[in-house]
């Protein structure tokens, strides 16, 4: 049999987003597409969105199809729920691979992520931008989405829900990718949690920004054979 793969969306995003590289990895894996609460058509959850939430709905998930240590692949967002996950059930999970994903949260950082989610620029200056997410989210409202995400990065500002000393306790096996033209997440930051991290290895992707649609999928399945 093979191995079980879940892959985790980004923020704002949607799984449809990962069907290329889905089909890529279904030689190596048996592959699990997964929507965040609100996500790509999800219900919107009661309370707000947070990272405990995400986790839990990706646990309920791996936990009701009865994947036995599933390698957890997250982009962006979804490598931060991937390692929130490892280090809270990490009896769980075989392996977490992460791409483009943004660790460190403080309020300046998580103040300059909210513009970009600002509703009405979006709509202005990029419908095109504006109506793919229409799209995805239905029939949800795509602005209630992004206003939750960013109520959700305020939350991470004040409260980043894993801690710098966290890391060093998380000793499942990772593997941390950053895309060597991504301008959302720095080299920096990416490496001082590869070092954090007991057991992980870091891959640097080329020619690669941060936008998972712009991901070449071989090239990610090379990374992660």
């Amino acid at each position: 049999m093979k191995p079980s793969l879940l892959i985790l969306h980004g923020a704002i995003g949607a799984s449809r987003q990962l069907r290329a590289i889905a089909a890529q990895l279904s030689t190596q894996y048996e592959v699990h597409l997964f929507d965040f609460p609100g996500h790509g058509g999800k219900d919107l959850p009661e309370g707000p969105f947070s990272i405990k939430l995400f986790a839990e709905a990706a646990l309920e998930y791996i936990e009701a199809h009865h994947l036995q240590q599933p390698t957890i692949f997250g982009y962006s967002m979804g490598g931060y729920v991937a390692m929130y996950l490892a280090k809270h059930h990490p009896q769980l999970i075989a392996r977490v691979i992460t791409l483009g994903t943004k660790f460190h949260w403080d309020e300046a950082t998580a103040a300059k992520e909210i513009k970009m989610l600002d509703t009405e620029t979006i709509t202005t200056k990029v419908p095109d931008f504006a109506a793919a997410l229409a799209d995805m989210h239905a029939p949800n409202d795509w602005k209630v989405v992004l206003q939750r995400t960013a109520d959700m990065l305020t939350a991470m500002g004040k409260d980043n829900p894993l801690k710098p000393d966290d890391y060093k306790d998380i000793r499942t096996d990772s593997l941390i990718m950053l895309g060597d033209r991504d301008k959302m997440v720095t080299l920096e930051e990416t490496i001082a949690t590869y070092k954090a991290l007991p057991e992980a290895k870091m891959a640097v992707l080329p020619g690669t920004p941060h936008p998972v649609e712009k991901v070449t999928p071989s090239l990610l399945a090379f990374f992660l054979s």
